[in-house]
């Protein structure tokens, strides 16, 4: 094994590293690991295609392809089948038609692109991620391993080695461009999808074009590596990324291969010493394994995992990683294999995927017993949303406006608006049915993730924080030329403030002024509803999985409503002594952050008694 091999399979172990501390929540950039295997994949593979080009005048296409099968689908595969199955074991019933879509999907190696149409990212408020959403980045590679070789040839056979040097740096450059835009205008589809991260790969590949560019300063090293450390550190979920943020990783990550032979001797012992060989060495089924066993036991459980219990996953994960390593990856790279074998095993493994996501999706059940209660629930009633999700009136990420959306008396000359995010949305059912009994028309301003207290928040995956001022300065507009009675204004309170904000409790006090201010003249009576308790797990899947004691950790959200303001504080209905996941043998919650519709309508009467004392009703 060459010098150079080493240190880029110490630099493997390092990209291994920074994803598995990411996704444990040790650091808030280590995504950028996915960007340095990119580096390393887009120099390693180009490096190999140009070669062969250049020494026998063609390329042989059906070799590469059954390298690439044979390295990569066997232990892909194996974890992919064992998570499906291991999913189907232990979590809720009902969440078995979306696994088994996404075995499929990863089966298939399209699921970045399901990912992103389905935006199922890492961070959804109350959501459970995907045991199979990090098979993204595996879906962007092997996408490239297909196209990659075919334009490098056919490039070739234009114009040898300019005509290929040529057309990789007009795509990189192309791919590049258009990620800064898509970051902008769509960022989960710039996230998941090859052409917005294409240019990674083609900045490794314009290396492997540049066999004699050796870059001699040890200097260059290390600011490659505080580079990466930066954006390692500073970087986050909220980090507009790949775009322009994404250049720092790469260029880091091209500047050290360019300079490997010239890192100083303590980032040159540490690349080449056993560990980093042997992590560097597994860092393809720890990037496998790494994801299920740190988000099964969390989604088990119904909560985020302690950091005990975290540290204990990733120590599965290497362990884990090192037996797939010895006795599946390596034992078939090395063995000599003929091409029908190669070709009818992963036939036979991929159908056999695609059966099993079949099956689990077919065995959904809508059923959970809950311990002590002595009868089963139905998920699909626990779960259902308002009706404002369904007729579209609850608008959603790249939506900047509501719709008309009345209910109720529509003959009432009274009005009430409900105007905020989906926890003003999770009020819809108790307003709508007091609107038909008390008659009154009930207009609904609620959009996902944008609170109608006017909190300054950062763009966050789907997240755009100027969609949702566009949405709140529309309503507002609205709200004004409507005049109604009266307006509630409600949001979750335990978004994640910026930096420099303060305190959250500070912080969403500023946003309330604002409201106020915003509001003042377009109604008689504005009314403050607190938030519902902060839910620390999914409750239904916790009922499912866990006794229910086990459930009732919920804790309430804090009471911060500005001077002389209408106030509405729903936590002493939900909670007494604890903040139960039962109420009088209701399932208080439909996921890990809203109350259900039955404890919606259930709360009705008080709802009612609380209005009603402001004269509203």
């Amino acid at each position: 094994m060459s010098k150079r091999v080493l240190e880029i399979q110490g630099l493997r172990a390092f990209a291994a590293i920074l994803v598995v501390i990411f996704h444990a929540r040790l650091v808030g950039g280590g995504f950028i690991g996915v960007d340095i295997f990119y580096v390393i994949s887009g120099y390693l593979i180009t490096g190999l295609i140009v070669r062969e080009i250049s020494k026998t005048g063609t390329l042989d296409f059906s070799q590469f392809y059954l390298r690439r099968i044979k390295r990569l689908l066997p232990t892909s595969s194996f974890v992919l089948i064992l998570t499906a199955v291991a999913s189907w074991l232990l979590l809720a019933p009902n969440t078995r038609t979306s696994i088994g879509r996404d075995v499929i999907a990863a089966s298939i190696y399209i699921c970045n692109y399901l990912f992103a149409w389905w935006e199922n990212d890492y961070q959804n408020l109350g959501a459970i991620p995907s045991p199979l959403i990090h098979y993204w980045s595996l879906a962007v590679e092997e996408q490239f391993y297909l196209l990659w070789p075919a334009f490098l040839f056919i490039l070739a056979k234009f114009g040898k080695r300019t005509a290929i040097t040529i057309g990789i740096w007009a795509s990189t450059i192309a791919s590049f461009m258009y990620s800064i835009y898509l970051t902008h205008a769509s960022p989960i589809w710039s996230f998941y999808s090859l052409p917005t991260r294409a240019w990674e790969l083609g900045a490794g590949a314009l290396l492997a074009l540049s066999p004699n560019l050796k870059v001699k300063r040890p200097i260059t090293s290390w600011i490659a590596v505080v580079v990466l450390l930066y954006a390692t550190f500073e970087f986050n979920s909220s980090t507009a990324f790949p775009g322009f943020a994404a250049l720092a990783p790469t260029l880091a990550t091209v500047l050290l291969i360019a300079s490997i032979g010239s890192w100083p001797p303590i980032l040159a012992d540490l690349a080449q010493s056993k560990i980093s060989q042997w992590l560097g060495g597994i860092s393809y089924p720890l990037y496998l394994w790494h994801w299920p066993l740190l988000v099964l036991p969390s989604a088990y459980y119904g909560r985020p995992l302690h950091f005990y219990e975290r540290a204990m996953c990733i120590v599965a994960t290497v362990i884990a990683a090192d037996l797939t390593h010895r006795f599946i990856e390596e034992p078939l790279r090395l063995r000599a294999l003929a091409t029908k074998t190669i070709v009818f095993g992963a036939v036979v493994i991929t159908v056999l995927s695609i059966a099993i996501g079949f099956t689990i999706s077919h065995s959904v059940s809508s059923k959970i017993a809950i311990e002590g209660q002595g009868k089963q629930y139905s998920l699909v009633k626990i779960v259902r949303k308002p009706a404002v999700y369904a007729n579209g009136c609850h608008v959603n990420y790249g939506e900047n406006s509501s719709p008309l959306c009345e209910f109720g008396d529509l003959k009432s000359k009274k009005k009430i608006v409900l105007y905020g995010d989906s926890h003003a949305a999770q009020w819809f059912p108790t307003l709508e049915k007091l609107a038909n009994e008390e008659h009154f028309t009930l207009i609904s301003l609620t959009k996902s993730a944008c609170p109608s207290i006017e909190v300054t928040r950062t763009s966050r995956g789907a997240f755009s924080a100027s969609e949702c001022d566009l949405w709140r300065s529309n309503s507002v507009k609205r709200i004004h030329a409507l005049h109604p009675d009266a307006v509630l204004v409600t949001g979750f309170q335990w978004y994640a403030p910026p930096k420099g904000s303060g305190s959250r409790e500070q912080w969403w006090r500023t946003g309330q002024i604002l409201t106020v201010e915003h509001l003042r003249g377009a109604t008689d009576k504005l009314v403050f509803i607190s938030d519902t308790p902060h839910v620390n797990r999914d409750i239904p899947t916790c009922l499912a999985s866990a006794k229910l004691h086990d459930c009732n950790n919920s804790e309430p959200s804090f009471n911060n409503i500005p001077s002389q303001e209408l106030a509405i504080d729903p936590t002493a209905w939900l909670c007494k002594s604890t903040c139960n996941a039962l109420m009088d043998d209701i399932v208080a919650y439909r996921d890990g952050s809203h109350i259900s519709v039955d404890v919606a309508l259930s709360l009705a009467s008080k709802m009612k008694d609380a209005l009603s004392r402001f004269n509203i009703l």
